[in-house]
């Protein structure tokens, strides 16, 4: 199910006091909730984030590992996963039976994750049979729905992460000729040309014309990206990396891989957000970066590195919509809810689904 299916649904609605309450009264009872439940409590949150409510995490990361934590943590009854709608899903697909997962807010979803659902990627996959034939394992990057990493687990494919894509569309085409990469190209086609593989040996295939575009004969096709793309990351342009390089001869340019090929390209350094993070930490101090990623997570970036000159790629660029979503009056909510025994905001993935999801990510995980 994905966020707009969520949504058709009957979604519980923060009470109003929680918008007009101070600011040191929602942060008072977030840590008391905190404080009384103890280990029973487990506070992923994600890198992009706001810093108020990223400073209650209790562990940070990638959508990925924070899951893999979540499923890590045997003491824990109740997830609260500040992410979006596909990383509780994941979450609760790598947790036990007994523990719940629950997000803050059920409108903080993913553009990207939406644009590929299961009725147009079934559809999608017929057409590229007849096109092609039993040639094609299915990947999807792990920011998917749950629906759709079930659809790969089930034909034998695999998730992957922005870290590992190399390695697991490396082992993809030791299975089969072609793969069929989704939900965004722009991974997709990074991660295949870094691998050597031609630009115009890529297809897109198009969900709402339910067509192949193609610039090689069909023959030749290797790799099949899904047009989508993160709102985000598609908005770093060349002119941004222009004017940095003409504003700031020494500046180095490091970009997350869901940016446009051609950004990629002109940039000096490219990887995951983790590696992203780990890169700018490690440089000398006074070495100068663009960062080309979420603003949260850049100007968090910046305030912890003030021996640096950093900036963001796009100083016009706002922070994930969706992800800020999350913010503190909701989590005060969602905490005291859980407290009091009422289960809202519930993240539950339905078992067959959830059974073919986990085949995906275990391929993964048994490979990385």
């Amino acid at each position: 199910m994905n966020l707009l299916e969520t949504l058709k649904g009957k979604s519980p609605i923060m009470p109003e006091r929680y918008k007009s309450m101070p600011v040191e009264e929602l942060e008072a009872r977030v840590h008391a909730v905190k404080e009384r439940m103890g280990k029973r409590l487990f506070l992923p949150g994600h890198h992009y984030q706001k810093d108020e409510v990223i400073q209650f995490a209790d562990a940070r990361g990638d959508s990925l590992k924070l899951a893999q934590l979540s499923a890590e943590n045997q003491d824990a009854e109740a997830i609260v996963f500040c992410g979006v709608h596909f990383m509780a899903e994941t979450a609760d697909i790598l947790t036990k039976q007994d523990q719940m997962v629950y997000l803050p807010d059920m409108r903080a979803g993913c553009s990207m994750a939406d644009m590929a659902d299961l009725n147009q990627t079934e559809k999608a996959w017929m057409s590229l049979m007849d096109l092609f034939g039993d040639t094609i394992l299915p990947l999807t990057y792990v920011n998917s729905t749950a629906a759709i990493k079930a659809f790969v687990g089930k034909h034998d494919g695999a998730t992957v992460t922005s870290s590992n894509a190399e390695k697991m569309v490396s082992w993809a085409f030791e299975q089969k000729e072609r793969i069929l990469f989704l939900p965004d190209q722009h991974l997709g086609r990074n991660t295949a040309f870094n691998l050597g593989i031609p630009l115009d040996q890529m297809a897109v295939w198009d969900p709402i014309l339910e067509r192949l575009f193609h610039d090689c004969p069909l023959e030749e096709v290797k790799v099949i990206l899904w047009k989508g793309h993160c709102s985000v990351h598609e908005n770093f342009t060349v002119t941004n990396v222009e004017q940095v390089r003409e504003r700031f001869p020494d500046m180095k340019v490091i970009v997350h891989p869901e940016c446009r090929r051609e950004v990629v390209d002109l940039s000096d350094e490219s990887g995951s957000t983790n590696y992203i993070i780990q890169t700018i930490k490690n440089a000398p101090s006074g070495s100068a970066w663009a960062i080309g990623t979420e603003m949260n997570l850049v100007n968090r970036i910046i305030n912890e590195h003030p021996d640096k000159q950093i900036i963001s790629l796009n100083p016009n660029m706002c922070p994930c919509l969706t992800m800020n979503r999350i913010d503190l009056p909701h989590l005060a909510w969602c905490l005291e809810a859980i407290e009091q025994g009422e289960h809202l905001n519930v993240i539950k993935v339905n078992k067959d689904i959830a059974d073919d999801a986990k085949k995906a990510l275990d391929r993964m995980l048994e490979r990385v």
